[in-house]
């Protein structure tokens, strides 16, 4: 098996990509390909992890040109080619500098729109901006009550679909709007916001969906729907988005442009 692995450290050299090979066994996943690299082969190869379960979204990174979590990707069905994913094309994962091969080779590359720190580490400061400025805090209404804030099922089945992200920012590098408007807030953040206003316990109502009513934020979506693909924990971005439009629009909110 071989990995093709991008590598960049700007006190050093140029972008580059290193090809290695090694024998591969069931079950491996990307990041354990990846330590596998470290410990025989190259120990200066950097890469976020945490968890290794699934849950932090700290691994995300460009795999075969799909932004996927480096702990949940299998290399075996990888290769195999059972893992394709059809995404709507844009530059980022258009673009291959160097030959590859997908029927023989891994290629793993930094999540796109972020800027490379080293190797496989990108700078997340723009996305977490993004995620602080639609304020992701609960602002329980008033007054509280003696026990606890009851909500209904209906309302937490929806609920739930939004609380599921891990910020691991996949659908920020899947995102075609991202890589051409960096100052799009991007589904992540967009689709907190909207966690946030459909949550029955929330006093601020419309007032929450006013945060984003700008031009880089609700109106700036164009509904690719790669986000929602590769969002490794079924989170809806567009659905929500789509929806937070609707009502501003039904109440005489409307911001786009």
């Amino acid at each position: 098996m071989k990995l093709k692995v991008y590598r960049y450290n700007k006190k050093l050299d140029s972008p580059h990509y290193n090809t290695f090979e090694f024998m591969s066994k069931p079950g491996m996943t990307i990041l354990e390909a990846l330590f596998q690299i470290q410990k025989q082969f190259d120990d200066s190869l950097a890469f976020h992890y945490s968890c290794r379960g699934a849950v932090c979204g700290t691994c995300a990174m460009l795999i075969n040109k799909v932004p996927r979590l480096a702990c949940r990707t299998q290399v075996i069905p990888l290769i195999k080619g059972e893992l394709k994913m059809n995404l709507i094309s844009y530059h980022a994962i258009e673009e291959t500098k160097v030959p590859w091969d997908p029927e023989e080779e891994i290629l793993i590359e930094p999540l796109p729109h972020l800027p490379v720190i080293k190797d496989l580490i990108v700078d997340m400061s723009t996305f977490f901006k993004y995620y602080k400025f639609i304020e992701p805090v609960f602002k329980p209404a008033r007054p509280s009550p003696e026990k606890e804030r009851i909500m209904e099922p209906n309302a937490l089945t929806e609920l739930e679909l939004y609380t599921n992200c891990i910020l691991c920012a996949a659908c920020f590098g899947a995102c075609p709007v991202d890589g051409k408007n960096p100052e799009y807030l991007g589904p992540a953040a967009l689709a907190k916001l909207y966690r946030f206003h459909i949550d029955p316990r929330e006093s601020n109502g419309i007032e929450r969906l006013g945060l984003a009513n700008i031009p880089n934020g609700w109106w700036a979506c164009e509904f690719y729907g790669n986000c929602t693909r590769v969002c490794p924990k079924g989170v809806p971005p567009t659905i929500g988005i789509a929806k937070a439009r609707k009502e501003l629009e039904d109440k005489g909110k409307f911001q786009e442009g």
